[in-house]
């Protein structure tokens, strides 16, 4: 619910000439004014209707507003709208107690003045609105939390298969070759060949360890800089995917930025290309990262199939674990997130707020070329 949304106002009076002058002095509010002329059917208005402040004549034929508003109250969905009673006779001390402890909010008497009626009922139709806006939050928060943690599950099993079927396998031959030497023949001479290939499996377990190591977080992200690491990632995500991914840095001497920032815009590129490559059947996908004006925009431009439109609008209940960890991090920055589809692809562009001044210790760094241990 966005903050123009119009909040249900709802009047409940037996007498249609008060209704009527309350439906003007409310009018230039520019909320959603709904009339009930007796308590049943406003009981039937609030069974439908999401209402954020009733306001009501205490004294009613059938069902006054004492009544009303302890049936109101008994209903869990309606515990929290918001009740301004109205009246021209009942003004006693007593009186207000009864109406506050049946759950209103505020007390007007009659004659209403108009400018303090507004400013109640704007008052609280606007609580109603952030309320609506901060359970949307929540329940977002509550889905993104949700999936962080299946997507946490789902990375150990990932990190798991990989040290059982690539490491445990290099380490159990490296092992079979060890027992299968004859203690007579170690100490005679060298087994060259067995030497030789225990060597090897141990000079591929050591690559495939700080394969693993750096896809989770590169060291060269800390050590020369966000530039370096996304060249070395492009690369090796270009060679085994076979998409040819090209990347464009702007400026050339691209500056060192706050550790958490170049964080974010890695992982935004990072998932964002690991997107291209399981859903868009692109043969092509370009990277581009800008700094200036005080903020880095990343962009990631594909040829593939496109998004379906309900994901690049963004909705909550159609993006997945990877577009929310995206949003979510640039929503820490104060930035903004948007998809589209170009017509030949779709487009991702991340905008995050920053300041480019650096500490001593990230000094703007040349662009390096990733030791050939670290490739992926």
């Amino acid at each position: 619910m966005s903050a123009t949304t119009k909040a249900n106002i709802l009047m409940v009076d037996d007498q249609p000439a008060k209704l009527l002058s309350y439906e003007a002095i409310l009018a230039e509010l520019g909320e959603n004014l709904i009339k009930a002329s007796s308590g049943k059917e406003a009981l039937e208005i609030l069974l439908k209707t999401d209402v954020a402040v009733v306001l009501m004549d205490v004294s009613m034929p059938d069902l006054d507003g004492f009544e009303l508003a302890d049936m109101i109250r008994q209903h869990p969905r309606f515990q929290k709208v918001a009740i301004i009673f109205i009246s021209a006779v009942h003004l006693t001390d007593l009186d207000r107690v009864k109406g506050y402890q049946r759950g209103a909010v505020d007390y007007i008497s009659v004659p209403v003045n108009p400018e303090l009626l507004r400013a109640k009922v704007s008052v609280f139709a606007e609580l109603h609105r952030k309320a609506q806006q901060l359970e949307l939050l929540n329940n977002e928060l509550r889905k993104l939390s949700t999936s962080v943690i299946a997507a946490q599950d789902e990375e150990r099993r990932r990190i798991a298969r990989e040290l059982h079927d690539s490491l445990g396998q290099e380490l159990v031959a490296a092992k079979m070759i060890l027992e299968s030497i004859d203690p007579a023949e170690m100490q005679a001479e060298a087994p060259t060949q067995a030497v030789a290939d225990v060597c090897a499996i141990m000079d591929r377990s050591i690559q495939q360890v700080r394969s693993i190591s750096h896809l989770l977080h590169p060291p060269m992200l800390d050590e020369v800089g966000l530039q370096s690491a996304l060249q070395w990632y492009v690369e090796g995500l270009s060679k085994r995917s076979g998409i040819d991914i090209r990347i464009e840095v702007e400026p050339k001497d691209f500056p060192r930025l706050a550790p958490e920032v170049e964080t974010a815009v890695f992982r935004i590129i990072q998932e964002a290309l690991a997107n291209v490559f399981r859903h868009s059947e692109a043969r092509r996908a370009w990277v581009k990262v800008v700094s200036q004006n005080g903020s880095i925009t990343s962009t990631v431009i594909d040829d593939g199939k496109g998004l379906p439109e309900r994901v690049a609008e963004l909705r909550p209940e159609n993006i997945g674990i990877g577009i929310s960890g995206m949003r979510q991090r640039v929503k820490e920055f104060g930035g903004a997130l948007n998809l589209r589809n170009t017509g030949s692809g779709s487009c991702l562009e991340a905008v995050i707020p920053t300041d480019t001044t650096v500490s001593p210790r990230t000094t703007a760094a040349p662009v390096v070329a990733a030791p050939s241990s670290a490739r992926a």
